[in-house]
């Protein structure tokens, strides 16, 4: 199976950290009934996408499969296909 990156990132980990703390903020002033604090939460949670935006663009994320990979790929997966067409047929 491969070997997945997805969410394994420090861009990852801290955009949903920050998003964390601002959905637990926006929760606690929901019940205090502080629309301040709520709107306080809301705006955590955007500069959570946005910090791991920028993290992701600073080459913090996930790197992006090169050409040659990618054809790599597509060649292994079609091998795959072809071996499971010959032992199914």
């Amino acid at each position: 199976m491969a070997k997945s990156g997805h969410g394994h990132t420090p861009a990852a980990w801290t955009g949903v950290i920050i998003a964390f703390i601002g959905f637990c903020v926006t929760c606690v002033f929901i019940v205090a009934a502080n629309p301040v604090g709520f709107w306080a939460g809301i705006a955590l949670l955007g500069i959570a996408a946005v910090v791991g935006g920028v993290m992701k663009m600073a080459g913090l994320g996930t790197p992006k499969d090169t050409p040659e990979i990618a054809r790599m790929r597509e060649d292994a997966a079609a091998k795959v296909r072809a071996r499971l067409e010959a032992q199914a047929g």
